[in-house]
């Protein structure tokens, strides 16, 4: 996959393309701030793949949010732990505010009580239709973009 994205677009742009192009909703977040990262997509989405699916599936922290830890931690690591929280649970807490809940079950409207298995939903039309996917990835990136800008992040334009 490539996440050169156009002058115009946007990182929720980039990111949902990803999305849509067959990376799990975490990964599309994380490559698309791989130039942030200093690091290669295939390394961000190899890295990230894990947080999909709200952590492998287990529909607990919606993999977009943990993806901007992941980014977070990534570039602000140095600064300690109390610093990277505290970055964290902003952009963490904004996402909330747009969406009522950083939880990936509540988000998709899921019951708790129903394992979802390892096995990931096949990318049809009708998995488009039902998952607000495609849209929290979106948003999740936007949020992660206009929050780095407010740190000062100059972006690194044509990342690999």
């Amino acid at each position: 996959m490539n996440s050169k994205n156009s002058p115009n677009s946007s990182k929720g742009e980039l990111a949902e393309q990803l999305f849509r192009n067959g990376y799990n909703c975490s990964q599309a977040v994380a490559a698309a701030f791989c130039s942030e990262m200093n690091m290669t997509e295939k390394d961000a989405a190899k890295l990230s793949i894990g947080f999909g699916g709200g952590t492998g599936r287990l529909r607990e922290v919606c993999g977009t949010v943990s993806a901007m830890a992941f980014v977070i931690s990534a570039i602000y690591g140095e600064e300690g732990r109390e610093a990277v929280y505290t970055k964290i649970q902003a952009a963490a807490n904004e996402f909330r505010k747009r969406n009522g809940s950083v939880v990936c079950r509540e988000l998709l409207g899921l019951n708790k009580n129903i394992p979802s298995g390892p096995v990931p939903d096949a990318r049809t039309a009708e998995y488009y239709k039902k998952r607000p996917c495609p849209a929290l990835v979106h948003m999740a990136a936007d949020i992660l973009d206009d929050f780095l800008k407010k740190q000062n992040i100059q972006h690194i334009s044509g990342g690999s």
